[in-house]
């Protein structure tokens, strides 16, 4: 009887939040909050980090059904709201991230590596700097990783990232005037191909669909699955159909006015129909009836 009290006491207590936590660059993780602290979006909070502690900003609540499982299952932790302290130690923790960024420079260019530095990041508590870079090829950095420890003192993590990464971290506009989504939102980046930009009837000029990281504009990617579903619908463009004996050819699909032009190929004559009088004029179901012989009857009931 004791262990249903406890039980059911366990049950009724409040639910962990959970929470997306902005830092440096961008730079997002999940966290929660036990403590049911009083956050709320652009709050600076302590957070635990991988080996020790760091300070971000409070980007947006999440409900527990959108964490996966592994980050439910272990997820770090939120520990307090950030003290004008803590604030203040935060920003000089920058200063020394531009003066390291600056001296690692100088030491790929002294070490002669093949690598370009996008930036340098310094754990709040001291305990950890990460350097974020590009290269084409495979770099080995171990005497660079010791000319940095001998001046910082710290751990250091040289973390090779894409060209995409780069344009998160640098940021900048986009083709339509707004911020880049990988700088403004996106996570995680999905592949991008050129079939994309055909299906949704875009000319393939890379010079239009390439963002400032060279590649394929992520926001092909939004509407896709819409297009997917128009063109398993809707005939493709100069394909023939036949009808009471004449042949016509698909000049052109209009998928948001539900527009599809034929052309009869014998008289040239030109008409625009919907796909409902598409379906009905070319594709007509057929008549199954002829299968009622051959498929099994239901028993008759036993008396």
């Amino acid at each position: 009887m004791a262990d249903k009290k406890n039980s059911t006491e366990h049950d009724s207590s409040p639910r962990a939040n959970y929470y997306i936590v902005q830092f440096k660059r961008n730079r997002v993780d999940y966290y929660i909050d036990r403590n049911h602290l009083p956050l709320k979006p652009g709050d600076s909070v302590l957070v635990m980090a991988e080996r020790g502690r760091d300070l971000g900003r409070i980007k947006s609540h999440i409900p527990e059904e959108s964490m996966d499982s592994t980050q439910r299952k272990y997820p770090l932790e939120i520990l307090h709201l950030a003290k004008p302290e803590e604030i203040e130690k935060l920003e000089s923790n920058r200063e020394r991230e531009n003066d390291a960024k600056k001296n690692c420079k100088e030491f790929i260019v002294f070490r002669g590596l093949g690598m370009k530095l996008i930036d340098v990041e310094m754990q709040f508590d001291n305990n950890k700097m990460t350097f974020y870079f590009t290269a084409e090829q495979r770099v080995d950095f171990r005497e660079l990783v010791k000319d940095l420890a001998s001046i910082y003192r710290t751990r250091i993590e040289l973390r090779q990232i894409g060209v995409r990464d780069e344009s998160r971290k640098i940021g900048g506009l986009g083709p339509c005037g707004r911020e880049l989504c990988c700088t403004r939102w996106l996570k995680d980046f999905n592949p991008i191909s050129t079939q994309f930009a055909r299906d949704q009837n875009l000319a393939v000029n890379p010079g239009k669909l390439s963002g400032p990281c060279g590649r394929l504009l992520c926001c092909l990617e939004y509407e896709q699955s819409t297009y997917d579903g128009f063109n398993r619908d809707y005939p493709n463009e100069d394909r023939i159909y036949e009808w009471s004996g004449r042949k016509f050819s698909v000049e052109k699909v209009d998928f948001f006015r539900d527009e599809i032009t034929i052309k009869d190929i014998e008289s040239e004559s030109v008409e625009t129909i919907c796909l409902d009088d598409f379906h009905r004029k070319f594709l007509p179901k057929k008549d199954k009836s002829w299968l009622d012989s051959w498929l099994p009857k239901d028993k008759e009931p036993v008396q």
